[in-house]
């Protein structure tokens, strides 16, 4: 009989039961991806990082219960939590790759914050399709375009708690996820993360956003360091400093459990 450990860990989080649940399976060498992809539907969880010892870094990868996706900042910052916490990494400073996305770099700091280091999204103004402003009840002021996402700008905090997406009409939007976001009362910056086509239709908190989120509120605000809030039932807090051409998201994470995989 072959087991697995595994740990589930709420990133973005500073309490237990808030931010984002990820599961985190560090493994000795790759499990077959179907096995994989079956381990990720099981857990039924946004994501579930498997990471593997290469050298002096570790590769990385994520998946929704349904697919593989290119990047997920909770689920890096999770295992960085894992690694440091369960696995006695010595230095302050993991170096990921990624072959979807290339070197992601996590430090430790001193004060509790797990920093992530990404490469900034770029951002394509596009016109509003009729479907997504149809899906989410509302149409935005703008939308841009990412790599993976889309961006959608509205004028208030109020606007973004009280859309109530049509998620059979998002699920044909031909993106990995639509993000809505406005200036925030409290904060710089809130949002919501729709994501139905992964099998996620409400992503709890999405640091891989905040790469698409930093750059368009930094350029608007004037401002490097931003705090941002998504909007979530659980709810997360992300700190953020754009770069140019790389963005540093930080929040904290809290363990929920640990055991065993039956394979």
């Amino acid at each position: 009989m072959k087991t697995q450990k595994i740990y589930q860990i709420d990133a973005f989080a500073d309490v237990l039961f808030q931010g984002n649940p990820a599961a985190v399976c560090v493994l000795a060498s790759w499990l077959p991806e179907d096995v994989m992809q079956k381990i990720a539907m099981e857990n039924n969880l946004a994501e579930t990082a498997f990471v593997v010892p290469e050298g002096a870094q570790y590769h990385i990868r994520w998946f929704t219960p349904e697919l593989e996706v290119d990047l997920c900042g909770h689920a890096t910052l999770a295992s960085a939590y894992v690694l440091f916490h369960n696995y006695s990494h010595p230095a302050d400073t993991i170096h990921f790759f990624s072959h979807r996305s290339g070197e992601l770099i996590v430090q430790r700091e001193k004060s509790g914050y797990i920093t992530l280091n990404f490469p900034t999204d770029t951002l394509k103004e596009v016109p509003t399709s009729q479907k997504m402003a149809e899906a989410l009840g509302k149409t935005p002021l703008k939308t841009f375009k990412g790599k993976t996402d889309y961006l959608l700008i509205y004028e208030s905090e109020d606007i973004i708690r009280s859309l109530k997406p049509n998620f059979f009409l998002l699920d044909e939007v031909e993106a990995r996820g639509v993000i809505v976001t406005s200036p925030g009362i409290e904060v710089d910056m809130v949002s919501r993360f729709f994501a139905p086509r992964c099998g996620i239709n409400e992503d709890p908190v999405t640091g891989s956003a905040h790469t698409s989120l930093t750059p368009y509120w930094s350029k608007r605000l004037g401002k490097t360091e931003l705090v941002a809030k998504q909007l979530s039932a659980r709810g997360g807090t992300i700190h953020c400093t754009y770069l140019g051409d790389r963005v540093l998201i930080s929040g904290k994470a809290v363990p929920y459990l640990s055991g065993e995989i039956i394979l």
